[in-house]
């Protein structure tokens, strides 16, 4: 047991060594990287719908937000802590948790309304034309973005306006007559599982509808077509319906192997609070957790450059125009 603790201590120890190079590195990719998404994707020739268009827009600004809340003002102070000692000095973090898991739920959610989105639109023709378009893709994010704001503002009067400064997931000091009270490990415990537990779980079941649909309307269009999939000549319905499942399927499964270790890590030890004390999961595993999830928010950009060619040119384009100003200018 000893010389499992001390291996664990280790590990522990390298992870926040790597935490300095690897946090500052990650934010100077997210940052850009997602502003760079919501401009090209905001100017619409990319081939998408606008629908699915505002829902990409939505879920890179809410990462981006997550970014600057939670990797830039939360773990980099902290892993920096001898350098940052004056955020004691400022009454705000009671203010910051509620911004900071306002922003985290829309970034889960958002991608829970997008999955949504792409069930109905492949698998559901009759309600496509009324549930898949803009105004709904406004609404449906504007009721989340606000739900989830109210939502969080209970963590104002769970925690006092000091930071703590230290790496659990509560990164305030909590108020005195909180941190004892079974009430607010239930509540805590009853967050994790509305995000991302109950993602994970309608994410899942809602790809492998959509997948279920694809792969039996596929056979239904060879069978009907009197060809087997070996010879069919190019139809493009789906391949339409492909990218759009490529595009959908890479999207969840980067969020749910991103956020899989924080979820259980979180789950587990919440269960602990509330009695259930079996072996606890060591705070290397936290770590490892927080390192992944954050790093959700800054791979969207290179899953649209893989998957979407038009989206890489407009990339291409994005990153060459400087260089073109320049260019223009010494001529």
């Amino acid at each position: 047991m000893e010389r499992c603790q001390s291996n664990a201590a280790r590990i522990l120890t390298a992870l926040y060594s790597v935490q300095k190079v690897y946090y500052p590195l990650l934010a100077a990719v997210g940052v850009p990287a997602n502003l760079v998404t919501i401009v090209i994707l905001s100017r619409g020739k990319c081939g998408l719908s606008k629908c699915v268009t505002c829902y990409l827009v939505a879920m890179a600004a809410a990462d981006l937000l997550v970014v600057i809340l939670d990797l830039i003002l939360r773990h980099i102070p902290i892993v920096y802590w001898l350098q940052f000692l004056f955020l004691w000095k400022v009454p705000l973090c009671n203010i910051h948790a509620v911004l900071l898991y306002a922003a985290t739920d829309c970034s889960v959610w958002f991608t829970v309304t997008f999955t949504f989105d792409r069930l109905v639109a492949i698998c559901c023709q009759k309600l496509r034309t009324k549930y898949c378009t803009t105004k709904t893709a406004s609404l449906v994010l504007g009721t989340v973005t606000v739900v989830f704001c109210l939502k969080n503002i209970l963590w104002h009067f769970l925690y006092t306006s000091k930071y703590l400064l230290m790496n659990y997931p509560w990164f305030c000091l909590v108020a005195s007559n909180s941190l004892f009270s079974q009430v607010w490990v239930i509540i805590e415990t009853l967050h994790y599982i509305l995000t991302p537990g109950v993602p994970f779980v309608l994410i899942l079941l809602l790809n492998a509808l959509t997948i279920r649909f694809i792969l039996f309307a596929s056979r239904a269009r060879r069978s009907l077509r009197g060809q087997s999939s070996g010879d069919s000549p190019r139809d493009t319905e789906m391949e339409s319906r492909r990218k759009s499942i490529t595009l959908l399927l890479v999207i969840s499964g980067n969020f749910i192997l991103l956020w899989a270790v924080l979820l259980i890590y979180s789950l587990w030890n919440r269960m602990w609070y509330l009695g259930h004390r079996s072996r606890r999961i060591h705070e290397f595993i936290r770590e490892m957790g927080f390192m992944l999830q954050l790093l959700s928010c800054c791979t969207n950009t290179f899953i649209y450059s893989v998957t979407q060619t038009k989206f890489r040119e407009q990339l291409k384009n994005l990153v060459k125009y400087p260089f073109n100003v320049i260019i223009q200018l010494i001529k």
